[in-house]
């Protein structure tokens, strides 16, 4: 996995249990963190515009069109 996110910006939320900062169904932008990947946890840019760690399992990662990745960062 960890090559993945190297690759991959993007996650879509698909679970958010105890998490008042995520909303199912949307995709938010992944922060690099080899230490938290180890550890099962992706770093994102959750609704407070801070990253924090959230389970890998919340997540799925999301191949995107450059177009698509600036367009998602330029609203962060």
């Amino acid at each position: 996995m960890e090559k993945q996110t190297k690759n991959q910006e993007f996650a879509l939320c698909i679970d958010n249990r105890d998490c008042e900062d995520l909303e199912i169904r949307k995709i938010y932008q992944i922060l690099p963190d080899d230490n938290a990947l180890q550890e099962g946890y992706l770093r994102i840019i959750d609704e407070s515009g801070e990253d924090y760690l959230y389970p890998q399992s919340y997540f799925v990662l999301m191949p995107l069109p450059r177009k698509a990745q600036e367009a998602l960062r330029m609203t962060a």
